[in-house]
């Protein structure tokens, strides 16, 4: 009987869905983005940033990385540089991302605050540093540029 039970029980846990853990910030910083961006968690949602001076993209997607529609959602960003700060309003952009530019400049030690809320969900919010070390930005002109840390 005992035997049985155990078969029963592999069998439920093989069958049954398992929860989907969280991932940390250091699993996202050692997986690549889709776009070159920077991963995030948000909620149920998996958030890519990539910011550029004066230009910041967000893509949505949920745990399993499928596009979530942007459309009447609203986002902004919060950036943070050295004493310098801008707020930038971020609209649906079509697919699964939003998009803003104001006044700001990306620096390695650049703090961005996305706050998201789309229609009939929660507002939901992650922090990003773009130019972590190690991270990658990419030039107006499509080319990678490694920016080491600072000392």
């Amino acid at each position: 009987m005992s035997k049985l039970l155990v078969i029963v029980l592999i069998g439920a846990v093989l069958v049954l869905p398992l929860p989907a853990w969280p991932h940390t910030d250091v699993y996202f910083d050692s997986v690549n983005a889709p776009h070159g961006g920077q991963l995030r968690m948000a909620g149920p949602y998996h958030l890519e940033l990539v910011a550029k001076d004066n230009e910041i993209m967000l893509y949505v997607t949920d745990h399993a990385d499928v596009k979530i529609n942007t459309d009447d959602g609203i986002s902004k960003a919060s950036v943070q540089t050295g004493k310098a700060k801008a707020s930038v309003k971020l609209e649906p952009a079509g697919d699964n991302m939003f998009k803003g530019s104001g006044e700001f400049l990306v620096k390695p030690d650049t703090l961005i605050i996305v706050f998201i809320k789309l229609p009939e969900q929660e507002a939901h919010a992650a922090r990003f540093t773009p130019l972590k070390p190690g991270q990658k930005l990419k030039t107006r002109d499509g080319h990678a540029e490694h920016h080491p840390m600072e000392h």
